[in-house]
C-alpha cells in the first residue's frame, strides 16, 4: 500500500452532508474500514487533516457499505500505481459458491480485446469459458492454474490499459485479506519454543504421555537418556516390532538383555495394544484409490441430498406402447435421408426427440407439473424449458431445451444434439443449462433399464424417468390371439407439496395419448 499524501485534497467530497476533503476521506476510510492499518490513525498528517470530520460525527456514522466503498476510494486515491482495473472471480452461476481455475488463456503481458477467453473456470455446473471484462494488457495473474475452492470474489487478476504499465504490477501483493495480518498472531511465538524439546526426541509412543500421568509410569527409559541395550536384543526387539522404552533391564546398569525382550514378547501388555493403533499396519486386501471431488460433484451431492430430505417425492409409473412412436420416426428418418444434399449428414430422429416433445406438451396441459414451489407460493411457469439430463465424465448436467412444446421434433433434435456436445466439452453457457421447469432424465437409451425413480430437481416439482422399450406379448383383441409390442415403462416423481396424485395420474394420461398417437403431436 502506498503512503498516504500529507498534500492538501484535489478535490472535495460530501459525507454525510459534509463536504470532506478526498486526502481526509482516504485516511478516514482506511482508519475505520481496515483493521490490518489501523494504526495509521496515529499519523500525525492524517490526524490534521481528519480530526475536524470525527469531531462532529461524520466519519464515525459511516454504514460498513459506505467504508467500503471509501477503502477503495482510498486505495485509488493513495496508491502510487498506475491505473488499473481489478479483476475478482465471477459468480457463473446462480448456486456458484466456489470456482477452480482450469487454465489461463493468456499469459501475464499479453494484450486484451474484447471476446478473448481470460481463462476457463470450473464451476458446480460445468467448466466454462470466463472473457476478458475489458479491452487492455494482463498486468497480473493472482490465482494460478489449477488453483482450487476459491470462494467468489477473489481477487483473480488485473487489467491495465497501457503496456508500460504491467511492470509496475510485477512485485504486487494484493492486500484484499484483512484478517491474515493482524498482530495477535505474534504473541503465541514464545509459547511454541517452550515444550518441543521433549517431544521431538522420541515420536513414537510420547503421543499419550500428556494427558494422564499413567503412560509415564509404564516408560522405564526417560526421553533425554540413552537406552542400553545388547545388540542381539535390539534385533530381536526390531523384528518383534517392541517399543524398547516400555521394557525394564535386568542386566547391568539397567541394560536390556535378550531375556528382556523374550519375556516382553510372552507377557501380552494391556498398556501396550492401547498403544498399538498409532502403529500403522496395511491391509494387504483394502487397496483403494481416493478422488478428489470436483465441484460439479459437490454440487451434485448437495442438492440431491437437499431434494431427497426436504421434498416429499412420490412415483407413478404408466406402461406406453411405442410402436407407433418407432413406426413415425422410421418414415420421418427415411424422408429426411432422402432429402439431404450430398455433401451433408442425414439427420436423425431419436425415440427421446419424440419423449421431450410430447412432455412438453403434457405440460402444457397439465401446467400444474410445470411449476416451482417456492416455499410461500406456488410459482405456474408459462414456458415449458425442457431440463435433458446428460451424462459427463465430471457428473451430470442438465442443458435445456427452451419452448420445446412449441419446438418441431426435428428442431429439438438438433439442439439436443449440440448441447450434449458443449456438455460433454464442458463449454455450456449459464442460460444453457439454467432455468428449466420439468426434467427428462433417459436411463433406456442405455438399453439395460427397464424402469428407476429419478430425484426431483428443486425448485421443479417434476422429473420423468424413461426406460428402455422392451417387446411383451399382449392380448390381440381384435383377433382374439396375441401379438408383441415395444412396451416402454416411464416413471414420474412428483413433489407431493405442489402436485397431488390425481393430478400426476392426469398428466401420464396426456403423456400415453401424445406417445401412443404421436401423429397428434404434429399438429
Amino acid at each position: 500500500m502506498s503512503k498516504i499524501p500529507a498534500c492538501g485534497p484535489a478535490f472535495r467530497y460530501t459525507l454525510n452532508g459534509v463536504r470532506v476533503p478526498v486526502s481526509a476521506v482516504a485516511a478516514a476510510s482506511l482508519n475505520f474500514g481496515n483493521e490490518q492499518i489501523r494504526s495509521i490513525a496515529t499519523n500525525p498528517n492524517i490526524t490534521a487533516l481528519v480530526g475536524n470530520y470525527q469531531k462532529n460525527g461524520a466519519l464515525n456514522n459511516l454504514k460498513s457499505s459506505g467504508k467500503s466503498n471509501l477503502v477503495q476510494m482510498a486505495r485509488q486515491y493513495c496508491s502510487d500505481l498506475p491505473s488499473h482495473n481489478i479483476v475478482k472471480l465471477p459468480a457463473l452461476s446462480p448456486t456458484m459458491e466456489t470456482g477452480n481455475i482450469a487454465s489461463w488463456q493468456k499469459k501475464e503481458g499479453d494484450q486484451l480485446f474484447e471476446g478473448d477467453l481470460l481463462c476457463e473456470i470450473e464451476t458446480d455446473k460445468a467448466t466454462m469459458g470466463f472473457e476478458t471484462p475489458e479491452e487492455g494488457y494482463l498486468a497480473k495473474i493472482f490465482l494460478p492454474e489449477g488453483s482450487k475452492d476459491i470462494p467468489i470474489g477473489k481477487l483473480l487478476c488485473i487489467i491495465v490499459q497501457n503496456k508500460e504499465d504491467v511492470a509496475a504490477f510485477k512485485d504486487y501483493k494484493p492486500t484484499e485479506s484483512g484478517p491474515s495480518t493482524p498482530t495477535p498472531a505474534a504473541p503465541p511465538k514464545p509459547t511454541a519454543p517452550v515444550p518441543p524439546t521433549p517431544k521431538v526426541t522420541l515420536p513414537p509412543k510420547p503421543v499419550s504421555q500428556p494427558p494422564t500421568p499413567p503412560p509415564q509410569q509404564q516408560s522405564f527409559h526417560k526421553p533425554q537418556q540413552r537406552i542400553f541395550v545388547t545388540p542381539f536384543a535390539k534385533k530381536i526387539a526390531r523384528e518383534s516390532g517392541i517399543d524398547l522404552t516400555n521394557i525394564q533391564g535386568t542386566g547391568p546398569n539397567g541394560r536390556i538383555l535378550a531375556s528382556d525382550v523374550e519375556a516382553a514378547k510372552l507377557a501380552p501388555p494391556p498398556a501396550r495394544a492401547s498403544s498399538m493403533p498409532p502403529i500403522q499396519q496395511p491391509v494387504v486386501g483394502e487397496a483403494h484409490v481416493d478422488i478428489p471431488l470436483s465441484n460439479m460433484r459437490k454440487t451434485i451431492a448437495k442438492r440431491l441430498t437437499e431434494s431427497k430430505t426436504t421434498i416429499p417425492h412420490y412415483q407413478l409409473t404408466a406402461d406406453i406402447d411405442m410402436d407407433q412412436v418407432m413406426e413415425l420416426r422410421s418414415k420421418l428418418n427415411a424422408f429426411l435421408s432422402s432429402s439431404v444434399k450430398k455433401d451433408e449428414k442425414a439427420q436423425k430422429l431419436s425415440i427421446n426427440d419424440f419423449i421431450i416433445k410430447a412432455t412438453a406438451k403434457a405440460c402444457k396441459d397439465v401446467p400444474e407439473a410445470n411449476s416451482f414451489f417456492m416455499d410461500t407460493f406456488i410459482r405456474q411457469n408459462q414456458n415449458v424449458d425442457i431440463s435433458v439430463a446428460v451424462s459427463t465424465d465430471s457428473g451430470l448436467i442438465t442443458p435445456i431445451i427452451h419452448n420445446a412444446d412449441v419446438k418441431g421434433i426435428s428442431t429439438i433434435s438438433r439442439e439436443i444434439s449440440e448441447l450434449a456436445k458443449k456438455a460433454r466439452e464442458g463449454k455450456l453457457q449459464p442460460n444453457e443449462y439454467q432455468g428449466g421447469t420439468f426434467t427428462v432424465s433417459n436411463l433406456g437409451m442405455f438399453g439395460s433399464v427397464s424402469n428407476f425413480n429419478a430425484i426431483i430437481n428443486p425448485p421443479q416439482s417434476c422429473i420423468l424417468a424413461i426406460g428402455a422399450p422392451k417387446k411383451v406379448v399382449v392380448v390381440d383383441e381384435e383377433n382374439n390371439g396375441y401379438m408383441t409390442k415395444n412396451i416402454m415403462q416411464v416413471t414420474m416423481s412428483c413433489d407431493h407439496r405442489v402436485v397431488d396424485g390425481a393430478v400426476g395420474a392426469r398428466y401420464l394420461k396426456f403423456l400415453k395419448q401424445y406417445l401412443e398417437n404421436p401423429k397428434t403431436m404434429l399438429l
